[in-house]
């Protein structure tokens, strides 16, 4: 597909949508999940370490998590040149929301406004305890595991604390999930971006795109399900494709008219 005609269909657009998964973060230094060097691919024990099942009845998992929480690579990750893209993306006028299947916070580091950007799979910057709802930031957490605990109680009612991420056997948040499949219902061109497409219900998006008469545009290094649906498949590091299709929509919005 000529980069051209991507960059044509953004610039007309009025509802784009964008959905991003681990594979825009891996230019950041975060290894993605299931990638030819993902973590569970390496590694498959890890995903069912994942699952909330085995965090709330085995202390050992969370004294665990904890220590790999300190040294999480997304602790020190920058924005990447796609990151940037997206939010320059919105500046323009062309994204009317981001949603985001990472934890990691770099969309809203890089300049995506906390109003149009769901981070449908919660985010590690915060801890939050499983038993009476009480919220803070990870560094609060992860200080007191530098100083000892190993796996630290919640200060106001002693429940089980953890990142603020949605795990196996969790549910996501009704509203974002709601507010995810609303916008992909009204877009008119639906971005999936660094995602392998494989997790429910956030793969279910770009079907509800298509069922409105949406374009679906992918941008990944691996193939995925939706390819032979798509209008448009890109392969490439996203951090290159993203902000040269980014160019090519500001010089046609720039460009007079008549």
């Amino acid at each position: 597909m000529d980069p051209d005609q991507i960059a044509e269909w953004l610039a007309r657009s009025r509802r784009t949508v964008a959905l991003t998964g681990a594979g825009i973060s891996t230019e950041s230094g975060i290894p993605d999940f299931r990638g030819p060097n993902g973590v569970w691919t390496r590694d498959p024990k890890a995903e069912a370490r994942a699952d909330l099942r085995h965090y709330v009845s085995d202390p050992g998992v969370r004294r665990a998590a904890w220590r790999t929480r300190l040294d999480h690579p997304g602790r020190t990750a920058r924005p990447n040149a796609g990151h940037l893209a997206l939010a320059e993306l919105e500046a323009l006028g062309r994204l009317a929301l981001l949603i985001t299947q990472n934890i990691d916070g770099l969309h809203l580091a890089a300049g995506s406004s906390p109003e149009r950007t769901v981070e449908i799979h919660g985010t590690m910057r915060d801890y939050v305890c499983l038993d009476c709802g009480a919220r803070g930031p990870m560094s609060d957490a992860l200080a007191r595991v530098r100083a000892g605990e190993e796996d630290p109680a919640c200060l106001e009612c002693g429940g089980i604390l953890k990142s603020a991420t949605i795990s196996f056997g969790q549910s996501l948040v009704a509203a974002d999930l709601q507010r995810a499949e609303e916008a992909a219902a009204r877009s008119d061109l639906f971005l999936a971006i660094g995602t392998s497409l494989m997790v429910y219900p956030v793969a279910w998006l770009p079907e509800r795109a298509l069922s409105n008469g949406a374009r679906l545009v992918i941008i990944n290094a691996q193939p995925t399900p939706m390819d032979d649906r798509a209008h448009a498949v890109l392969r490439g590091q996203i951090g290159q494709v993203l902000p040269d299709m980014v160019a090519r929509v500001r010089a046609r919005l720039a460009a007079p008219t008549g």
